[in-house]
């Protein structure tokens, strides 16, 4: 059990890719602290952890308050005793271009997406040195490549990207590895909380096998293995890498 004593901390762990990392964990020994909005939801998961005779906790929090840093850090520390991997997975996404997305728009964009793993990072960072352990951040290939309608999204995750280097650069001395991952099209609640109905989700998907040259949009669980190997002691000597995993989305021109 490659993650036996340690414990993780997943943001966004009551769906998607968030719920697949915390679940891959927990089935490697991880104790594991679940983190969203959505208290019920968060159960479901944990007693999912439980059937496979994992750990798990929960900590209903909205990621963008002002006490929700120091709230989720002490419920780890409360919990299981330490913090070893953060993983930043919480995100939300909406459409919008130059001249029709608003104020309010931008800035909730970048309070979910990029200011709420930072202020975690920060607040997690001496018991991450006190582990030498690893932060992974969940970013999209929109933080790699540029896509229209989506301005504010692309936006926040190369934000996110950038962040994910600076900080591997600043906690390297400490021992303390910062990566991220960067999914294609990915099979989620993402779009629909995003705004698109379940007709416009399956068009997307379906265009999705165009668009990505592996044919087919991805599954959580393919995104949650990578986030796993990045926590890991397998990618000991990486930090700094924000990687494609895409189906090879980030390869393509405008199509």
């Amino acid at each position: 059990m490659p993650f036996s004593n340690k414990t993780i901390v997943v943001t966004g762990a009551s769906s998607g890719i968030g719920r697949a990392a915390a679940l891959r964990f927990a089935a490697q020994g991880a104790s594991v602290l679940l983190v969203g909005r959505n208290a019920t939801s968060l159960d479901t998961v944990r007693d999912e952890v439980a059937t496979s005779h994992g750990r798990a906790s929960v900590c209903a929090a909205d990621v963008t308050t002002d006490d929700a840093p120091t709230r989720i850090v002490k419920a780890a520390v409360e919990a299981f005793g330490g913090i070893d991997v953060l993983v930043n997975a919480a995100g939300v996404i909406a459409t919008g271009n130059v001249e029709t997305t608003g104020d309010a728009g931008w800035d909730q964009m970048m309070a979910i997406n990029l200011r709420a793993p930072f202020r975690l990072m920060r607040e997690a960072t001496p018991h991450l040195k006190a582990s030498k352990g690893a932060v992974v951040n969940v970013s999209s290939v929109n933080g790699l490549r540029s896509f229209a309608g989506v301005l504010a999204y692309c936006v926040s995750k190369a934000g996110l990207d950038h962040l994910t280097r600076c900080a591997a650069l600043e906690m390297a001395p400490h021992g303390v590895r910062v990566n991220g991952v960067n999914p294609g099209v990915t099979v989620t609640n993402l779009h629909t909380r995003g705004g698109m109905d379940e007709q416009q989700y399956a068009a997307f998907l379906q265009r999705s096998k165009e668009t990505h040259p592996l044919g087919r949009p991805g599954q959580p669980e393919e995104v949650a293995d990578l986030i796993v190997f990045l926590a890991s002691d397998r990618a000991g000597w990486m930090t700094g890498e924000t990687i494609p995993i895409d189906g090879g989305r980030h390869l393509t021109c405008l199509r």
